[in-house]
């Protein structure tokens, strides 16, 4: 069965958070980068991949396939619009590992077609970050999806908090994402350890990637 590298998923938006998070215990972070140009998002991805060899971090790359595959990183995660135009052949030939965001049941179908590593649902809750298309899905989602993937991974992301990091595993999913719980946290190292203390009395087993 496939597994993830921790069932935490901190996503951030600046290559010195796979140093702070990676610090505190964080094993798998995606760095999701927006209307950078590109000499600037390369940058950020190299820092961000030296910091995740320093702490032992499986680094994630959103959307930049191409530049994942060019800098090595180990996973890419992709979008539904991202699947138009990224080329899966080369992702799986450069040995990327792959997660795809689903929302509804015809985007979980398109990506299983795909044969990711992991796929994410949400928004779980409510998230103010991004404009969404579709509303929450809550937790009864993702029992549905878990009952229809099987072993694959599942994450849950949108609107989840250290409270709520409980209730999405007993739902049904291997691990939780969030991006404002841990870098907008007055505290986000403290954040971590919390995070992984919840995952622990959820019954989560560390897992190996």
């Amino acid at each position: 069965m496939s597994t993830l590298p921790q069932a935490i998923y901190p996503v951030v938006d600046v290559a010195q958070w796979v140093d702070r998070l990676g610090r505190a215990g964080a094993r798998f972070i995606q760095l999701r980068l927006k209307d950078k140009p590109a000499a600037a998002v390369v940058a950020e991805v190299r820092q961000a991949r030296q910091f995740a060899q320093q702490w032992g971090v499986c680094l994630v790359l959103n959307d930049y396939w191409q530049i994942a595959l060019d800098e090595g990183i180990d996973y890419i995660h992709l979008g539904q619009e991202d699947l138009d135009t990224a080329d899966l052949a080369a992702i799986r030939a450069g040995g990327i590992r792959l997660g795809i965001s689903t929302h509804s049941h015809e985007e979980l179908d398109r990506a299983l077609a795909c044969k990711p590593d992991y796929v994410a649902l949400g928004p779980i809750w409510e998230t103010r970050l991004k404009k969404m298309a579709f509303g929450p899905q809550g937790t009864a989602k993702l029992t549905d999806w878990k009952a229809r993937i099987g072993s694959l991974p599942l994450v849950a992301i949108g609107g989840i908090t250290l409270a709520r990091v409980k209730p999405c595993l007993e739902a049904g999913a291997d691990c939780v994402s969030a991006v404002s719980d841990f870098i907008l946290h007055a505290d986000p190292q403290a954040q971590v350890e919390a995070w992984l203390a919840a995952t622990r009395s959820a019954g989560v087993q560390p897992q190996h990637g």
